[in-house]
């Protein structure tokens, strides 16, 4: 069991808590809060409530994410914009998904992309590394939810900003066709591409009315 207790959060949204791995510094460990579970059930619409209490742990998605038919090929290329998963494990504060933890040339903790906006603006930087991630969607057609910024963090290699996403892996339509069909998959990625440039946009607009 890793031990958690003497150590901070280095991040934390709504639902997890995101820890350095304390033996690996190239790996983050993601926690669910407690009974975070059972509150998303009891707030979700009347037919969603129907699911088990499971299926709303983001761990538990996030697994389900990563054993998705695209990254059963084997392919290191579907790891070019995706943050690599290495399982579930056991710590003194539950159970954790551990995954990579993505980092700069300089080996700091790599910023958001939404941070990177609000910060630098589309710079034609980041604009060819939003370029290179549809481009790499397209291929792997590896699927999301909505592609949120504050779900992708900016690193660099070779002089290059290159995206990563670390949150956000699966199938966010209620059909399943995406997950069988590569014609289905296509359409369904073209359209969380336009998703991600509309909350981009909405982002860098200072947030103004509705992104949706």
């Amino acid at each position: 069991m890793i031990n958690l207790n003497k150590i901070k959060p280095f991040a934390e949204g709504g639902n997890r808590r995101c820890f350095i791995h304390p033996e690996k510094e190239n790996r983050c460990l993601k926690i669910t809060f407690m009974g975070r579970s059972k509150i998303l059930k009891q707030n979700a619409p009347w037919y969603k409530q129907l699911r088990s209490e499971e299926s709303f742990d983001d761990n538990l998605r996030e697994k389900d994410g990563y054993n998705q038919r695209a990254l059963k090929i084997n392919d290191p290329y579907k790891w070019k914009h995706l943050a690599i998963w290495y399982g579930m494990v056991e710590t003194s504060l539950g159970q954790a998904s551990e995954t990579e933890l993505i980092r700069d040339t300089k080996n700091n903790i790599a910023i958001t992309l939404e941070k990177y906006l609000l910060t630098y603006g589309m710079t034609a930087e980041i604009k060819q590394a939003i370029l290179d991630l549809e481009s790499w969607l397209r291929y792997t057609l590896i699927l999301t939810k909505d592609i949120l910024p504050h779900n992708i963090v900016v690193s660099d290699k070779d002089d290059r900003l290159v995206l990563k996403i670390v949150d956000g892996l699966g199938l966010k339509s209620f059909l399943p066709f995406a997950r069988i069909h590569d014609l289905f998959a296509k359409r369904y990625i073209e359209r969380r591409i336009k998703r991600m440039h509309a909350r981009i946009s909405w982002d860098l607009s200072g947030r103004k009315g509705n992104w949706k």
